[in-house]
């Protein structure tokens, strides 16, 4: 499973020009599922996500997590994170989840994040969305936990 996160100051996801979702101060999380995921990858993520401290302290020193700095985190399902880039110009998805499987371990995904923190906005599993972002520092971080 993997999670690029960046840090920002504003976010927001949209889907034939409404917003359907949208944060302050925190993080965009776009989450790509590997083929072998399960919901104990799940879990590890979610609690890397919330516990990385990519935030401010009063001192200007990164030491602060999501959590701490009462951001917001906004999570944004990307099957495009698990491509394979191994060969050729064109990534192949062969090692992307199945969609039916890969929304039911987002959901878990999403469900073990909104209960550990309180404000958790979403994106819609298989749509066309558009994601902007003013990404602060600018700091980005990619998380991947490992299959078994």
């Amino acid at each position: 499973m993997i999670a690029l996160i960046q840090r920002v100051s504003e976010a927001s996801v949209s889907i034939q020009g409404n917003t359907i979702a949208e944060i302050g101060k925190g993080l965009v999380v776009l989450l790509g599922i590997e083929k072998q995921d399960t919901k104990l990858e799940a879990n590890k993520l979610v609690d890397k996500v919330l516990r990385c401290r990519i935030f401010e302290d009063s001192k200007g020193n990164l030491n602060l997590d999501v959590v701490t700095a009462k951001g917001a985190v906004l999570v944004v399902p990307n099957f495009t994170l698990a491509a394979d880039t191994s060969s050729g110009n064109r990534p192949g998805f062969s090692t992307a989840m199945e969609p039916d499987k890969a929304e039911l371990l987002f959901n878990h995904f999403l469900a073990t994040m909104k209960a550990k923190h309180a404000e958790v906005k979403v994106g819609v599993f298989g749509e066309d969305m558009q994601v902007s972002l003013i990404n602060d520092g600018p700091i980005t971080i990619s998380l991947k936990t490992k299959n078994p």
